[in-house]
């Protein structure tokens, strides 16, 4: 295993160029054709033969030459639509960027699939590599599913790596956190209110949307306070809120959307209903009408506490101390959502992350933010923490 150190760390500058590359040209959502077409050349290059899995998705098998299990390990490829404000040296200039360090996802695996390439003789069982699009809007990891990824053959274990910036724990830090749900779920909802519109100064010939919106905005919290267990946890994060056009006219209607967040399936299902009931019923009120509408997203991430112990073991013997349960740091749940859970649901599996760059070393934003960057030193360290997790794994379980 510290040989697969050493080899991931020769591979550092050659890392840093793909990198490089993808963060340049970034793409968004399932329409990943220069994502794919680069990263399948690598795999090429590298003695793979890419499958195509459902759109802009791709995998390779690595080992089979020794019996034993198959392991995945997962990288999402897409960017966000955000126009880059940093410039760390390779600045995206098409709208798009990789705020989210998907393009070191991408990169690690990418070097992960050359290690284990390196010792294909010493794996015990299989390795699945799985490079998805659509994280961001949920849709690559259940498409991928749906076409067959955890098939032929059959995947027995996963895990992922997310990495982790503007956090306070230094660069290189791997957290693995143990059994339970981690990454929260992830739902959307719109409402319509229709009212009655007319003009400013006769309020009383009108049913004004806008007074709806205010107290179905306040209403929708009540949820999270007053009708949860103070031992459960939700999050209901309302975004976008539209109406009218002049500041004399009362609008007809008032558009509005938001998230939740939540952790327990009974709990995530409780508020999604309630979220429709309080629509309707607070619209009444004021003589309105509501039409709720609600876009199921992802369920949590759910790890399992013995995949999590056996790759902590294996990569605390590689990097040591920087190897950490997130308990330890007060993080006991990370409230981003994770498409991964979709994979969760069918295999064992361990979602991990890796800083890269805390506000002491100068990396003060986090992900999703315009003027994000990343430590590109952590790059051989991912690299090598992928390929380690999935062999230390397979050796475990034969």
């Amino acid at each position: 295993m510290h040989n697969v150190v050493q080899e991931a760390q020769a591979l550092q500058e050659e890392l840093v160029t793909i990198r490089r590359y993808l963060h340049v040209h970034p793409e968004i959502d399932m329409e990943l054709p220069q994502t794919v077409a680069f990263v399948k050349g690598k795999l090429e290059e590298m003695g793979y033969e890419p499958k195509v899995v459902g759109p802009s998705g791709l995998s390779v098998m690595v080992g089979g030459k020794n019996p034993g299990k198959c392991f995945l390990i997962r990288a999402d490829m897409d960017a966000l639509p955000i126009s880059e404000a940093a410039d760390d040296g390779c600045r995206s200039t098409n709208g798009c960027m990789h705020a989210c360090g998907h393009d070191f996802h991408t990169t690690m695996l990418l070097g992960a699939a050359k290690l284990l390439k390196a010792h294909e003789d010493a794996i015990q069982g299989s390795v699945k590599l799985m490079f998805q699009p659509g994280e961001e809007t949920i849709h690559g990891a259940k498409s991928m599913v749906e076409h067959g990824i955890l098939d032929n053959p059959p995947v027995d274990a996963a895990a992922m790596f997310h990495v982790a910036v503007g956090m306070p724990f230094p660069s290189g830090t791997i957290l693995v956190p143990g059994g339970g749900a981690y990454s929260s779920a992830s739902d959307h909802f719109e409402v319509t209110i229709q009212g009655k519109g007319g003009h400013g100064a006769m309020p009383e010939h009108c049913v004004d949307p806008l007074l709806v919106a205010s107290h179905l905005y306040l209403a929708l919290q009540t949820i999270i306070s007053r009708e949860i267990a103070p031992a459960d946890t939700g999050v209901i994060s309302i975004g976008i809120i539209k109406a009218g056009e002049a500041n004399n006219i009362i609008p007809d209607t008032a558009y509005m959307k938001g998230t939740i967040r939540t952790y327990d399936p009974e709990v995530r299902e409780f508020i999604l209903e309630r979220v429709k009931a309080v629509s309707t019923g607070t619209a009444e009120t004021f003589r309105a009408k509501a039409d709720p509408h609600i876009i199921e997203g992802c369920p949590a991430v759910v790890i399992d506490d013995q995949v999590a112990a056996d790759i902590r073991a294996t990569l605390a013997a590689a990097f040591g101390k920087a190897v950490i349960n997130p308990t330890e740091l007060g993080m006991p749940r990370f409230g981003g959502s994770e498409d991964f859970s979709f994979i969760t649901q069918q295999v064992p599996s361990v979602m991990m992350m890796l800083s890269v760059g805390s506000p002491d070393e100068g990396y003060p934003y986090s992900m999703h933010h315009p003027k994000a960057i990343f430590n590109e030193t952590v790059l051989s360290q991912g690299a090598a923490a992928y390929a380690m997790a999935a062999m230390g794994w397979l050796a475990k379980n034969h």
